[in-house]
């Protein structure tokens, strides 16, 4: 239920600079002699005088959406259909993702009924006031940290692979943290826009390279070479529940970037527009993640690598991850930018040097970009059992910040309010799928950390921080 008053202060805030309208678009409302426009999170944006936050269109904020989530994190996939069974597996990605689809709606609904929101944290201080916004301040900077150090390993891994570990894997993670830094210190979204067009590309590519040869291949690269052999393909799996549920908080992963959505629905010339991309997106990665999870899965079996670009042989990993490289900046670039404008945005709020090209700014921002490269360098450069400590944080933070809260902005603005007269079996059905999606995000976060460290406990640990040792699972010819 939004009031006119915010309809106003929506339509008022969605006014956008000549010079970054789209020919055709039909929602932008011309003003010949407009140079100087007010944004309800950053303030006066003056043409000229600043960076323009107000730039991403329809078809910028489709490839945004898709690339944050659209990572690495697709090639494990087919482990997972493995630890859970064909069925279970495919059944668990269309559930989230329905799940989550539904959630991030909300984000374009509270975005318009209140334009002053920028991220998570503020829609939290909406809701619950000033504690549920530091609460969620925090586990959104900490999700996005640990997001841009997972970059960093994606880029050390991809360099060992083409290179065949051509050096030291620490010198790999300092070459993405140095990466992390130079792109992700670009301004705007409007300006990394291309950025995630060509990432999306290489990564496409690359996934469905592996997808095809695995399918034409006589047998898998890890299975024995001569002789007969079982590839145990299962349709329901035989795991325990932690294994099950360490699985679940990898598809959770490849869902895992819906917080960020928020940025980018700030930084779109028509907020209205949010929902029909945001939902392209999230049906378009389903259909990537069941294709290539079940395709891997079916051909390889148990064999299968993670990540499964190894699936198809040294030879074609090499080659995959070379086109990939591109797709695994663009997800570095992306993570990196995001976690600093989160900071960033906060630290200028209502400051006229939020939107100047001032010394203020540009210490502000590279500043702040810059720690985040470094804390994200050292935590994956640190941390010996990266990929299990990542899976515990994201089982406790992921469904608190991707189903929990969007729960409490439906009930904020379409029950908490209306009185009880006015509230229709509509809106009661909607309010018992919001208390459903809500207990099964408490339940996602206990289950998945129960598995997170029933994984941490098990794991065994022969990396030491800042390793040498190879990381892409190379062998080298003698």
């Amino acid at each position: 239920m939004i009031s006119n008053e915010r309809r106003d202060h929506s339509e008022q805030s969605s006014v956008v600079l000549n010079h970054d309208v789209e020919k055709g678009d039909k929602n932008y409302q011309h003003h010949p002699t407009q140079t100087t426009v007010h944004d309800a999170v950053f303030g006066e944006i003056a043409e000229g005088e600043g960076p323009n936050y107000r730039a991403v269109g329809p078809k910028g904020a489709f490839v945004l959406l898709t690339k944050v989530n659209l990572g690495l994190g697709v090639l494990g996939l087919p482990k997972v259909m493995n630890l859970l069974g064909l069925i279970p597996g495919l059944i668990v990605i269309l559930t989230i993702m329905a799940i989550f689809t539904y959630c991030a709606t909300m984000i374009g609904k509270f975005k318009l009924a209140h334009p002053e929101v920028y991220s998570i944290a503020d829609a939290a201080y909406v809701f619950g006031g000033r504690w549920a916004k530091e609460f969620w301040f925090f586990g959104l900077t900490l999700q996005m940290i640990f997001f841009v150090a997972a970059g960093c390993v994606g880029i050390s891994t991809a360099l060992n692979a083409v290179s065949a570990h051509a050096t030291c894997t620490a010198v790999f993670i300092a070459v993405g943290g140095v990466l992390a830094f130079l792109l992700g210190s670009i301004r705007t979204l409007g300006k990394i826009t291309w950025i995630g067009w060509v990432g999306l590309a290489s990564l496409l590519i690359a996934i469905f390279i592996v997808t095809i040869a695995v399918g034409i291949q006589d047998r898998p690269s890890a299975a024995p070479q001569t002789g007969p052999f079982d590839k145990e393909f299962r349709l329901f799996g035989t795991s325990t529940f932690a294994q099950a549920t360490s699985g679940v908080n990898q598809i959770l992963f490849a869902y895992g970037s819906t917080p960020m959505f928020f940025g980018v629905a700030s930084e779109m010339r028509e907020p209205r527009q949010f929902t029909r991309a945001m939902q392209g997106s999230m049906y378009f990665l389903t259909v990537v993640y069941v294709v290539v999870g079940t395709v891997v899965y079916v051909y390889c079996g148990k064999y299968v690598a993670s990540p499964s670009l190894g699936s198809a042989g040294p030879l074609l990993k090499k080659i995959c991850y070379g086109i990939a490289i591109p797709g695994l900046l663009a997800t570095l670039t992306l993570f990196t930018h995001m976690a600093a404008k989160n900071i960033f945005v906060r630290v200028l709020a209502g400051s006229k040097h939020l939107t100047s090209n001032s010394a203020v700014h540009w210490t502000t921002w590279l500043g702040i970009t810059a720690g985040c490269s470094l804390i994200g360098y050292v935590i994956a450069s640190a941390i010996p059992i990266f990929d299990t400590l990542l899976s515990f944080i994201g089982a406790l933070v992921v469904p608190s910040l991707c189903v929990i809260p969007y729960t409490l902005m439906w009930w904020h603005d379409n029950y908490r309010y209306v009185p009880k007269e006015q509230r229709t079996a509509k809106v009661k059905f909607y309010a018992g799928i919001n208390v459903i999606c809500f207990f099964i995000g408490i339940y996602l976060t206990v289950a998945g950390a129960y598995g997170a460290i029933d994984e941490l406990i098990n794991t065994s640990v022969d990396a030491k921080p800042w390793s040498c040792a190879d990381n892409s699972g190379t062998v080298k010819s003698t």
